[in-house]
């Protein structure tokens, strides 16, 4: 074996050895070992991926009981490994639980002509990331198996808990297995992997590095590959699954492998099936729980603590911005809500105007960008326009009074950076970035932030001693979907050790001092809207999302821009 020390290769050798000898012992059962059956099926009306054909396979085991919804396991590319055949056996063992496989062939778009060729939709579906393939299974071939029976009539009820669904595949099916897990982990906990395509096809390379920045997810993972592997134009598939292993080790993960010797085949992965499966579902029914994460998502988070929903269901909730009370005001619904400190929401400025961005000043008005002038409330809810002519987006005060505004427009050269002083008088400062929206400044107020929310960037700009702006950068490199052709980067906030804190479309993304992404939190609700620090010690997160509003206790402070500068420790390079 390639590139291992004589401890990992004999380690390698005895895991390999000791899942050969199972699988063998699991092909040699006695003879009364019950057999499942498996029927064939065919789904063609798919609205995720129109126009395709699929096969699939639908395996029960003899134990099954209606009355009981059992677990599932979903494999791609049809029967692998002898599912069916290892599935009777462990069943019947009691060393996996009463589980009916789903084998799903990828799909194909037909030709119209004798003369023309299908289009084969297995890179599309399977290399692809995102939550397409895992919506496809579950909104549309899962419930299909619902629907059937078996050969003598009883209803197939399958568990809907991801605790209870584990998802297999090789190859790029190994790939679209993780990504469904990876994207639904609340619906699949347990993940096997062979001689998975984690790289350069369509983005699958992306995943060691998203694995060691992201909140873990609660996922188990097993890994098969060889060092025999490919080594083509996309990647090095033994070195793709190396780097998997060690990322999701480093997350900690549940993670298990086995590595051999063999190619791009399913030889090594069929001979460690069982004892795979056995791992994958040991100590079932307790649920598989996620690791810890990085040193630096351990510096945020607190071990127990998650995102909870604050108040209902909004219509487009946005722009949240905290007072020194530690409230947090956000819009929705045509309207501006506040968060007591008691968690209760109630409407912030009965009959004030529509507002976009929002934020508290060092005079305690709320500022807020509403149509084409910026609007200063106070206590009482009495306004006033500070400015008129600046169509605003988002907005910061700064704790000398100074307020940058966001006003972006339809292009680059329209997209601007005002500044408004204290007596209102107003100065365009910058135009050029695509789409400004979020801003902020640095816990010491002597940078500005500003967000292009169709872009992968935030850019860093110097504050001079007149407000102006100088030497802005392309600064932050945030992270952008597979999904999508930017990071829909928002609102911004910071905490007072220098940290960024960006809502993009793959939850919040949080930089060091130098510009680098390094760790994301992912909200229930998918992309992120708006953030801001608050709560009586500014210690916790609110998030917008979707319709919903997320909060959650962290173990940073929020640096607020009305309050005075701080200066953080200078970053770790």
């Amino acid at each position: 074996m390639k590139n291992l020390s004589p401890t990992k290769y004999f380690g390698s050798i005895l895991i390999a050895l000791f899942l050969s000898v199972a699988f063998a012992s699991a092909q040699t059962p006695p003879a009364a070992v019950p057999k499942g059956e498996v029927q064939h099926y065919v789904f063609d009306r798919s609205r995720i991926f129109p126009g395709t054909t699929q096969d699939y396979w639908v395996y029960v085991p003899r134990q099954y009981d209606p009355a009981r919804p059992a677990c599932v396991y979903v494999g791609q590319d049809g029967v692998q490994f002898n599912a069916p055949a290892v599935f009777d056996r462990l069943i019947a063992s009691g060393e996996m639980p009463i589980t009916i496989g789903v084998f799903v062939m990828h799909g194909r778009v037909r030709a119209l002509a004798p003369g023309a060729l299908d289009r084969f939709n297995r890179s599309y579906e399977y290399d692809g990331l995102g939550a397409n393939y895992a919506r496809f299974i579950l909104d549309e071939i899962l419930p299909e198996v619902e629907k059937k029976t078996t050969a003598d009539g009883r209803p197939i009820h399958l568990s809907h808990s991801g605790n209870d669904r584990c998802i297999g595949g090789s190859s790029s099916g190994a790939i679209a297995a993780f990504t469904a897990a990876w994207e639904r982990p609340d619906a699949f906990s347990r993940v096997f992997s062979a001689i998975g395509t984690y790289v350069g096809l369509r983005g699958g390379n992306n995943y060691p590095t998203l694995i060691r920045k992201c909140e873990p997810k609660p996922i188990r993972v097993f890994l098969q590959d060889g060092s025999s592997d490919l080594n083509i134009y996309g990647g090095d598939w033994w070195m793709a699954n190396q780097e998997m292993e060690r990322a999701l080790t480093f997350a900690g993960y549940q993670v298990n492998h086995v590595w051999g010797t063999s190619g791009h085949n399913g030889r090594q992965a069929t001979e460690v099936f069982p004892g795979a499966m056995r791992w994958l579902w040991k100590d079932w029914p307790a649920p598989v729980t996620a690791g810890a994460g990085s040193p630096q998502l351990q510096e945020i988070l607190i071990p127990g603590q998650a995102w909870k929903p604050v108040g209902g269901t909004y219509a487009g909730a946005s722009d949240p911005a905290a007072d020194a009370a530690g409230e947090i005001f956000f819009n929705a619904d045509n309207k501006t809500y506040k968060i007591g400190a008691d968690g209760a929401v109630s409407a912030a400025a009965p009959g004030a105007r529509v507002a976009s961005g929002q934020a508290f000043g060092p005079d305690g008005r709320r500022y807020v960008c509403a149509g084409s002038e910026i609007m200063a409330y106070d206590a009482t809810g009495h306004a006033r326009a500070i400015a008129r002519g600046i169509r605003g987006r988002d907005l910061v005060a700064a704790h000398n009074g100074d307020i940058y505004v966001t006003a972006p427009g339809l292009t680059a050269d329209s997209s601007r950076i005002w500044l408004i002083l204290p007596r209102g008088k107003k100065r365009f400062l910058d135009t050029g970035i695509k789409f400004a929206r979020g801003i902020t400044l640095s816990p010491d107020q002597s940078l500005l932030y500003v967000a292009d929310a169709r872009s992968h960037w935030v850019y860093s700009f110097q504050v001079q001693p007149d407000g102006t702006l100088a030497y802005g950068q392309q600064y932050y490199h945030l992270h952008v979907p597979d999904t999508a052709d930017d990071s829909g980067a928002a609102g911004l906030c910071v905490d007072r050790e220098g940290r960024l804190y960006a809502a993009t479309r793959m939850g919040v993304q949080v930089s060091d001092q130098a510009g680098r992404v390094n760790c994301i939190i992912p909200v229930p609700s998918g992309e992120v809207t708006g953030l801001a620090f608050g709560g009586v010690n500014s210690d916790t997160l609110f998030a917008t999302c979707g319709g919903r509003v997320y909060s959650r206790r962290v173990r940073v402070t929020g640096a607020h821009a009305f309050a005075a500068p701080n200066k953080p420790a200078p970053p770790r390079l």
